[in-house]
């Protein structure tokens, strides 16, 4: 699909020939402010019925599509809500395109970005589930395996699902640190070890770019969150008011910055700040995207970034998620009004807005003298050299037939099934009890918790209870708090034990089962020593489906995992420890690095 218009009759910025500054400037100087603002914004967008544009959905706070596109001349989103018919993206996509094309003044192509798709993810309120792309481990799963091969190889096929999907901007990868074992955010992380974590996060963005350079089949990455949001004052997420804090009790800040500096030096296109606030440090105590000291100071100038800097999601408006209210994380601005929020993330340095729509508060501040229009034009360049870049003005569509043989093929599949199995850490084997050889489900009788009875009874083991089990599968979540907001739920946060009560009842099974194996979904540093002293075997997985716990246990795939944090003795060594140092619980039950093999 194409304009109609003539290549004579062209404006210079459709002409492939020229240079992209040329291009941009062109483009920029037909612009009109509010054309201009809306590049600024970066939202969320649900696809309608059969890949039609959507109305407004009131529970999700997102606004009318055609609206967004042709009255506020938006042109980046964020898509929401699980592939699971890649056809049915791929039509959302080229509608998205063909509206804007066809219904907009200069026919600027929409960018599409996404939140994480391609892991067996529990974790919904920061990424999605797959649907029908390919599924590999949480990133902590390539941490626990140290093989930066591994991550590019994912990297490159998850841009090839995405591409074939019209994605092209990834909002990630995150290489905070979890050197706060509390926070919630860890599952998407490398781990503790800032040398790993940046040597993977140039891997990734190898896979997703292409390479330094951006050109048509690259998909952008926005590396998150800086300076690093690993070190939240007890571990509480700055999402909600009661996290806002970012603490450097040991003096280490520079320590978070390592897989920033690896990731500019990969080319990362996107930076995205976070929305904790520094307490205690040199810099001002603002949320770190309404902090010029930070985003141009050290982003900008001392380390050289001049890619685009869009802000984490909600800064400026009150709104409300699942029902659930959230006020703008504008922390330490708290007092500001909406427009001056505005002004001072420009002034800080930032080009985008994430999750946001108001584009009325960009023109205010021009028409009232209190931002000139050529700091707008600043960010819009940059913004529009990344669309010329990846070729969207030249070719903004894709094959709806090819999207569904491109996306989830099997071999593929298959690829991040095997990365699920190697990526499982045994951190203990009494008595070499793993594998199991294949006697042992000669119809056994087994007690399985986390576990479904069609799969056991495939593996051929009897179901039965604990009384009359000869062996127990206990597949167990890390423990964490339930937090009750509808939205605040989806965060695992708190403590890392499970209750007083809660062992007891796994002591139980234990003592009276003759053989325990267990395996942990560690989206956190778990604190399990109970579990270490009492089962027969223990593993944990980072993202893994059930046959993968099978065929691990089985042997058919041996653990390759390497633990990509310390597993703590207690929640007291957990409390002690500062937040920014890594490796700094006390006596931790297994040790960073710690995965035996078969």
């Amino acid at each position: 699909m194409g304009s109609s218009t003539t290549k004579a009759a062209q404006p210079l910025y459709r002409d492939s020939s020229k240079s992209i500054d040329e291009r941009v400037a062109d483009l920029l100087s037909r612009m009109t402010l509010a054309e201009k603002a809306g590049q600024l914004f970066h939202n969320m967008l649900l696809p309608g019925p059969g890949g039609s544009l959507a109305p407004a959905h009131l529970m999700l706070g997102m606004e009318d599509t055609k609206q967004l596109l042709s009255e506020k001349f938006m042109t980046h989103f964020n898509l929401f809500g699980p592939v699971e018919d890649p056809t049915h993206i791929a039509k959302w996509q080229n509608a998205l395109q063909e509206h804007a094309l066809k219904q907009t003044r200069l026919g600027i192509p929409v960018t599409i970005s996404t939140d994480p798709r391609n892991h067996f993810t529990h974790h919904i309120g920061t990424a999605f589930k797959a649907g029908s792309l390919s599924l590999w481990p949480e990133p902590l799963g390539f941490a626990a395996l140290r093989d930066a091969d591994l991550v590019e190889r994912f990297a490159d096929i998850a841009r090839q699902e995405y591409i074939a999907l019209g994605l092209r901007v990834s909002l990630h990868p995150q290489v905070d640190l979890s050197t706060e074992y509390r926070w919630a955010r860890i599952c998407a992380t490398f781990g503790e070890d800032a040398d790993v974590s940046g040597e993977l996060v140039q891997a990734y963005i190898r896979g997703f770019q292409g390479g330094k350079d951006i050109t048509s089949s690259s998909v952008s990455t926005m590396t998150k969150h800086f300076p690093g949001g690993g070190p939240q004052m007890d571990g509480e997420d700055p999402h909600f008011a009661y996290g806002r804090e970012q603490v450097y009790p040991g003096e280490n800040f520079e320590y978070h910055l390592k897989p920033f500096r690896k990731a500019i030096e990969a080319g990362t296109r996107y930076m995205m700040p976070y929305y904790g606030m520094p307490i205690g440090t040199q810099w001002e105590e603002v949320g770190f995207a309404f902090n010029k000291a930070v985003m141009t100071g050290l982003l900008r100038e001392k380390l050289g970034f001049d890619g685009i800097i869009c802000t984490d999601w909600g800064l400026i408006t009150d709104t409300a998620i699942l029902g659930q209210d959230m006020p703008a994380r504008a922390w330490g601005c708290e007092g500001l009004t909406e427009i001056e929020r505005v002004k001072k993330i420009l002034d800080a340095g930032c080009d985008q807005f994430g999750g946001e729509s108001r584009t009325d508060l960009i023109i205010r501040l021009v028409e009232e003298n209190l931002i000139p229009e050529s700091r707008i034009d600043q960010s819009v360049s940059r913004i529009l050299r990344e669309k010329f870049l990846l070729g969207l003005f030249e070719n903004p569509f894709v094959d709806i037939e090819k999207a569904g043989k491109i996306v989830g093929q099997s071999k593929w599949k298959e690829e991040g099934e095997q990365a699920q199995r190697r990526a499982f850490t045994l951190l203990k084997n009494s008595k070499s009890i793993l594998p199991l050889q294949k006697e042992d489900n000669n119809g056994k009788k087994v007690y399985v918790e986390g576990i479904s009875q069609e799969i056991v009874h495939d593996w051929g083991f009897e179901l039965t209870s604990v009384e009359d089990a000869e062996i127990a599968f206990l597949r167990l979540q890390c423990p964490y708090e339930h937090r009750t907001g509808a939205f605040e739920s989806f965060f695992h946060a708190g403590s890392l034990a499970f209750s007083a009560e809660e062992q007891a009842r796994q002591a139980k099974i234990f003592s009276q089962v003759p053989t325990c194996i267990v395996d942990v979904y560690l989206d956190r540093p778990a604190v399990i020593p109970e579990i270490a002293d009492q089962a027969t075997a223990l593993l944990v997985n980072y993202g893994s489906s059930e046959s993968a716990f099978f065929d691990v246990i089985f042997g058919n795939t041996h653990p390759e995992g390497k633990l990509p944090f310390d597993l703590p003795s207690s929640m007291k060594a957990v409390e002690k420890s500062k937040e920014d140092l890594p490796f700094d619980t006390e006596l931790p039950v297994f040790k960073y690095g710690h995965g035996l093999k078969y």
